[in-house]
């Protein structure tokens, strides 16, 4: 394959000619639409056939996020937090291809790792959560060379374990290609993100699309169409029951908060025929909007006073002319395109306009988005031609409001761009529409073993649904099902269509209310912060006991909690640490800490018998753990992988984490570099080998070599010899509590072990 021509220095290396990468030109790049599960009836061999659908549509992703980073023409632009609430390019240049790793990796699909490094350091994005980390000085980044070599050898690698890996249809969560597709959609929403920080790039530091070859300029190309401010009137939608969620039979791929299906009564209500445009949202600025907080939540009302905005983001305002500022160029306002803002924004234009005329003007639920969407028959993938600017099947910008009517119920006509019928314009495609719904699971919610983290953080109330995609939504995005959040605060390509709503309605997923009835994060919980069971002491807080007893007062500065759980032995070690870093590979555990930290209460159920439960409360404060919060920083990592900065410590404790690792010893070969000279290594465990957890050929112990057994406490000071002497041991009991007359009790061996050294 040859690179198409670019302005110098802005094209990565071509790729091997002998490469196995049998992709299109990019003319087969788009349209970009998922793939089904299913066998092709029509296929002579439909394992093969899908085998090869799979393989185009990994390579035709790559290779769009290949084209998109190809627009910046400048390398020192990698480097720059263009958006200050995410991190520099260079990292979403790295991060779909390290996903790809670490997730087969842990899998057991890869045996082997391309660059640890990397794939720590770009392991974990960014949503501003607690246990993100935004701190620059965290972070060596690689260069572009390097980043672009690391996704040539992914590349490879991945498309020689399509080609190899075994593959039944339909294909199912626990499928080999599951995970692939997981990566492919993963890649594909970052192709997005990473569009939107493009946007907020120096135009002098990104090609222009006159600079483009022509292929290129067919895939970024600006809409030129612009208009006058349109009339934007209400139409009425009479009340419906809508079905909300992607059921298990769904032929198409689907993020954990996808599945499960809830039924929503909607009365009538009334919503805008098109998006708010650019002209309706200048009315607002005019009156005054943005400075009147009256408009404005509390919430919006702090941004407002951080931030000092005063319009959109994507606007600007010089010589008496507003401006808008595209992917690739700026153009005066254009008044018929939508308006493209926050959360917090969107909810102020509402409130002004239900002052304005007395109706109850809101933004819709994600009910209200589905009962319009309804009215469209048919979903990606089977568009023969995107029925909207979505999928990037029209143009790499928005265009105007009035460009796409989009049948509604009932109409007969054609779809497409100025057709007569439809009653609604973009319900699908042209930029995403804020709903007022804040994310949250539906009843029975699972997540995927080896993807905790993609929704898990967003089930804080914090995080609304976004609906119906934008120009640049390809892949899973483009589905009528697809669930994605933003903090209300964050810009992507984002509007809204305001409704006209019943007072006093609204509709949240009923998952809210059952979320933390978590199997394993309740009796997590319990195990924690819940009361004493069988007489047994609380077991995080008798081995911060026992451990703090062992740690000398002057040597009581930072300690790593690796494999730290819900949190509370990194809270109970805080006690007498200046700084506790709390680390743990599971979002659902690291959600649960934080929640106390932030000054929450935490409720959840723990079952009694049968389907009975009880109800169970804990917040810091009652445990006496209230004045620690601020020397906790939680953070999502990997034992075996994780990243540089955590090292330089006094004490690591790891509670219960060796025989629950994919690879211990990796953790034991590589923990002496985190331990001060004189420091401490804390570990305990009961020593239950499971293959579910770790594979046998891993287990350091719990076996027999050559003919003789092989005890884990002798495995580990065989591992640690070399750095660590032992100087203590002692048994700790645990009781985890199953139902009100059924516990596990077990022993926990608890060893500590001083680095050798000067300390």
């Amino acid at each position: 394959m040859s690179s198409v021509a670019t302005s110098a220095g802005s094209r990565h290396e071509p790729l091997r000619d002998d490469a196995p990468l049998p992709f299109a030109a990019i003319d087969g790049l788009v349209p970009t639409k998922t793939i089904l599960l299913t066998a092709d009836p029509a296929a002579a061999d439909p394992v093969a056939a899908k085998r090869a659908e799979i393989l185009a549509y990994f390579h035709r992703t790559c290779e769009l996020d290949d084209r998109l980073f190809d627009l910046i023409r400048n390398e020192a632009a990698f480097f720059v937090r263009h958006e200050p609430l995410r991190h520099p390019p260079i990292f979403y240049l790295a991060h779909p291809a390290t996903f790809y790793v670490n997730k087969l990796y842990v899998a057991r699909l890869f045996k082997t790792r391309i660059d640890p490094r990397m794939e720590a350091m770009m392991a974990v994005g960014v949503d501003e959560m607690s246990w993100d980390d935004l701190n620059a000085a965290h972070y060596d980044w690689p260069s572009v060379a390097a980043v672009r070599s690391y996704r040539r050898e992914v590349r490879r690698r991945v498309d020689a374990f399509i080609r190899s890996m075994p593959l039944e249809l339909p294909i199912r969560q626990d499928s080999p290609a599951w995970m692939i597709l997981m990566g492919i959609e993963h890649e594909r929403i970052h192709l997005e993100t990473s569009s939107a920080i493009l946007r907020q790039m120096p135009l002098a530091d990104l090609r222009r699309e006159e600079e483009l070859s022509a292929d290129e300029r067919r895939l970024w190309r600006t809409c030129r169409e612009q208009g006058p401010t349109p009339e934007n009137p209400w139409v009425e939608v009479p009340a419906r029951s809508v079905l909300l969620g992607k059921r298990d039979d769904d032929q198409t791929y689907g993020w954990d908060n996808e599945y499960g299906t809830e039924e929503v009564h909607l009365p009538s209500f009334s919503a805008a025929r098109q998006l708010i445009s650019n002209g309706e949202f200048l009315e607002f600025i005019a009156a005054g909007g943005y400075r009147d907080e009256s408009f404005w939540t509390d919430e919006g009302r702090g941004w407002l006073r951080y931030t000092k905005a005063e319009h959109p983001r994507f606007w600007r305002h010089e010589g008496g002319a507003w401006k808008q500022r595209n992917l690739l160029d700026e153009i005066p306002l254009p008044l018929d395109w939508p308006v493209e803002v926050n959360g917090l924004e969107a909810q102020a234009w509402c409130a002004w306009k239900r002052q304005e005329t007395g109706l109850n003007i809101q933004l819709p639920t994600e009910a209200h988005w589905q009962a319009l969407r309804a009215g469209i028959d048919t979903d990606q993938p089977h568009w023969e031609k995107a029925p909207g600017n979505v999928n990037l099947e029209w143009f790499a910008s928005s265009c105007p409001v009035t460009m796409f009517p989009q049948r509604s119920q009932g109409s007969q006509g054609p779809l497409g761009p100025q057709g007569t019928e439809g009653e609604f314009c973009d319900v699908i495609g042209n930029v995403w529409q804020w709903t007022r719904t804040p994310i949250m699971p539906f009843k029975g919610f699972e997540v995927h073993p080896l993807y905790d983290d993609f929704s898990v953080p967003t089930f804080d109330g914090r995080h609304n649904l976004i609906k119906g995609g934008a120009w640049i939504s390809t892949g899973n995005e483009a589905l009528a099902s697809a669930r994605y959040a933003f903090r209300r605060h964050f810009y992507q390509h984002a509007g809204f269509r305001p409704i006209i709503d019943a007072p006093g309605h609204d509709c949240v997923t009923e998952g809210s209310k059952l979320y933390e009835t978590d199997v394993l994060v309740t009796q997590y919980l319990e195990f924690h912060y819940g009361p004493e069971a069988l007489g047994v002491p609380n077991f995080p807080r008798a081995c911060a006991e026992e451990t703090l007893r062992l740690v000398p007062k002057d040597r009581r500065r930072r300690c790593l909690d690796i494999g730290c759980s819900v949190g509370r032995s990194a809270f109970e070690l805080a006690r007498a640490f200046d700084h506790v870093d709390a680390i743990d590979f599971s979002a659902r555990f690291i959600q649960s800490g934080v929640r106390l930290q932030e000054g929450g209460e935490l409720h959840y159920e723990v079952p009694i018998e049968g389907e009975l439960t009880v109800a169970r409360s804990v917040s810091l404060e009652r445990l006496g753990l209230g004045d620690l919060r601020g020397k906790v920083a939680f953070m999502q990592g990997d034992a075996c992988n994780l990243k540089s900065l955590y090292t330089g410590y006094d004490l690591v404790f790891a509670g219960n984490l060796v025989d629950r690792l994919y690879d211990p010893g990796m953790f034991l070969d590589l923990i002496a570099g985190r331990v001060l000279p004189g420091g401490l290594l804390v570990i305990t465990s009961p020593y239950t080998w499971l293959e579910e957890y770790t594979p046998k050929a891993k287990w350091i112990g719990g076996r027999r070599e050559h003919g003789e057994a092989l005890t884990t406490f002798t495995g580990i000071g065989r591992a640690l010899e070399a750095d660590f002497e032992l100087i203590h041991r002692s048994d700790v009991p645990l009781v985890i509590r199953e139902t009100a007359r059924k516990h596990q009790h077990s022993i926990a061996d608890l060893t500590a072990w001083r680095r050798r050294g000067a300390g």
